[in-house]
This record gives C-alpha cells, sequence and structure tokens, in this order.
C-alpha cells in the first residue's frame, strides 16, 4: 500500500502519521462524548415507546385477566429486541437525513482523512452502540416493571450475540433509508415503514404459532426483526417453540450484508453529489 503525501511528510519530519483507525475511534469518540452530554433526550427517545408497551401488553393487561401469567415474561424478549433494532434504525437514518439536508452537516465528517465508506459505517458503529445501551436498560426496567424476569445463565451468550447482530442490522438499514430516501420524503417513509416493522417482527408472539395464520407467518418471515426476537426467545425461554437459532443467526448476516452494501454504496453517492 503506497503512503499518502501527508504520510511521507510527517514521516520525514519525524511525526507518526495518523492511520485510518485512529481517526475513525476519534470521531465516534465524539459522537459517544455528544451522547454522554444529551444523556436523558437519548434515554427519553430510545426507552418512552418499548417501556409503555412493555407495560401496556405485559402489565395492565396481565392485571385486567386478558392476558396469561407467563405472557409477560414472552413480550420481555420481544421488546428487548425491538429496542435494539428500531433505535439503531433510528439513530442511523434520521441524523444522515439532517447531515445530507440543505446545510450539508456531512461535510466536516467527509473532510476527515478517512475513506468515505468508513464515515458510514462509523454512523452504523456508534447506532449500534447506542441502540445497545437502550437494548441493556430493557432489562432492569423489566424488572422493575413485571416483578421478576426469567434468566438462563447458559443462555447469555447466545443473547449477546443475537443482540448485536440486530442493532447492526437496524443500523444497516437505517443507513440505506438515511441515504436513499429524499429528505421530503423520510417522515411518509417511516409512516409507511415502522409500523409495519414493529407489528410484524414476532415481538408480541412466537412466529411458529402463526401456523394457523399462514400469510401473516410468510410476511413475518420477510421482516428481519423476527429473527431478532426468535433468537432472544431462544435464549431466554427455550422451551417456547420458536426459529432455530443458527437459521436466525444466517438470515441476520445475509440481511446486515445485503443493507451495508446498498447503504455504503447510497452513501458515497450522496456524498459524491
Amino acid at each position: 500500500m503506497t503512503a499518502t503525501a501527508p504520510e511521507t511528510a510527517a514521516v520525514e519530519r519525524g511525526v507518526d502519521p495518523v492511520g485510518p483507525g485512529r481517526v475513525f475511534l476519534a470521531v465516534l469518540s465524539r459522537d459517544l462524548f455528544v451522547t454522554w452530554r444529551e444523556l436523558p433526550t437519548f434515554l427519553v427517545q430510545a426507552l418512552l415507546q418499548p417501556l409503555f408497551l412493555l407495560f401496556v401488553f405485559g402489565k395492565v393487561l396481565g392485571e385486567l385477566g386478558y392476558t396469561s401469567g407467563g405472557y409477560a415474561q414472552l413480550l420481555l424478549p420481544g421488546i428487548v429486541a425491538m429496542t435494539a433494532f428500531l433505535t439503531a434504525l433510528q439513530n442511523t437514518s434520521f441524523p444522515l437525513v439532517i447531515d445530507f439536508g440543505f446545510l450539508k452537516e456531512i461535510e466536516d465528517r467527509l473532510l476527515a482523512p478517512i475513506p468515505t465508506a468508513l464515515v458510514a459505517v462509523e454512523k452504523v458503529v456508534f447506532a449500534t452502540l447506542r441502540a445497545l445501551a437502550g437494548a441493556l436498560l430493557m432489562f432492569p426496567i423489566g424488572e422493575l416493571v413485571l416483578g421478576s424476569v426469567t434468566w438462563r445463565a447458559a443462555g447469555i451468550p447466545l443473547l449477546a450475540l443475537f443482540l448485536v447482530l440486530g442493532a447492526v442490522c437496524g443500523a444497516a438499514i437505517g443507513l440505506t433509508l438515511g441515504t436513499l430516501v429524499p429528505p421530503n420524503k423520510i417522515n411518509i417513509m417511516f409512516a409507511v415503514i415502522l409500523t409495519p416493522l414493529l407489528f410484524t417482527g414476532a415481538t408480541q408472539y412466537p412466529w411458529r404459532l402463526l401456523a394457523r395464520l399462514r400469510w401473516f407467518q410468510v410476511l413475518s418471515a420477510a421482516n428481519p426483526l423476527t429473527y431478532v426476537s426468535e433468537g432472544m426467545r431462544a435464549a431466554m425461554l427455550p422451551d417456547v417453540p420458536h426459529i432455530p437459532p443458527w437459521l436466525g443467526l444466517l438470515l441476520l448476516v445475509a440481511f446486515i450484508a445485503v443493507f451495508m452494501a446498498i447503504g455504503i454504496r447510497g452513501f458515497r453517492r450522496r456524498a459524491i453529489d
């Protein structure tokens, strides 16, 4: 690999050149610092919707006798999966729409001495970290709302794997939406996309039990969130019928690869424009 002119000059002066890795970490650190300063706002954005879904469906309906005692434990893995997936998606797509908007706020990132693709990857990594923080906070919230949470120590590695892949997948989809959808259409697009993603993602029901609603089962199988929810249930409640974890992991990796490729291509195109 040939050194660039700035790197060569830095070496001649006896100064260590700043590589892409250090620049990437510096940009990521700046974003994390901003998140820390705006922590209350982030927590409200990430946790308010899943908190109320868990409270109403897991607590209120149970107290009124409309759901069985075990439904709340069945619901929690899906709510945590939804938090990781949708938080990552929103925290990638909306900032990108703003960055590529009229003021072109993305230009300061594009001036950083790293490849354009790494700028897009940093957006995905940052959104993934925010989503994981929100999802992990749902466990103590679930304990507080439901009174008890079913834990299985042997399932923690699988749980962690699905959480990470679910957050990365959501961020990759957000990258695609944020770069391909025009700014004036993003609100309409989210109204069309978010509700179907939420209610066809097996967050409130096991996918295998949809056999009597075959058309809806097929529709849910096209939603990447379904495999995150099912993987979380496999880790926390293995006795509940679920999609085999190996299949869920394979499909999530495929979704990530497809949406990252589309998103990075769209990011490059928007950056050049």
